[in-house]
């Protein structure tokens, strides 16, 4: 979420932020590949992300708060290409984020916009936990 905030106001490539990143301390304590593919998957296809953000939200993208924009990105990415990520556990990671990092009230926006997100991306899961 960092690195996509960063990105956001920087503008930085995909190898400038994973190579700054790698560096960090902590790093080590992180799935590599899972950070890769998540930072190089949301910037490439940001575009694309953007255009479905649009679709759930109620003002234009660029008004969105970094934070909150950087999570949504993280969150649908996820809700469309890490399927065995169960859906639930993508939108409370977004809202924990969210909490963390973002304004006092900005965890219940990401959490009502990754639910929609995920009614219509993860509709079959939705459906599947209702009848277990």
């Amino acid at each position: 979420m960092q690195a996509l905030y960063q990105w956001q106001l920087t503008a930085q490539s995909y190898s400038e932020l994973l190579n700054q990143y790698a560096q960090d301390d902590g790093f080590a304590d992180a799935d590599r590949e899972y950070f890769e593919a998540l930072l190089k998957g949301t910037t490439e296809s940001s575009e694309a992300l953007d255009a479905e953000i649009a679709a759930l939200v109620d003002r234009p993208v660029a008004q969105l708060d970094p934070i909150e924009h950087a999570v949504l990105m993280i969150g649908i990415h996820e809700l469309r290409q890490s399927l065995d990520v169960p859906y639930r556990v993508v939108i409370n990671e977004g809202v924990e984020l969210a909490k963390r990092f973002g304004a006092t009230d900005g965890h219940k926006f990401v959490n009502a916009v990754l639910d929609r997100a995920a009614r219509s991306l993860r509709s079959a899961e939705q459906t599947a936990a209702v009848r277990a």
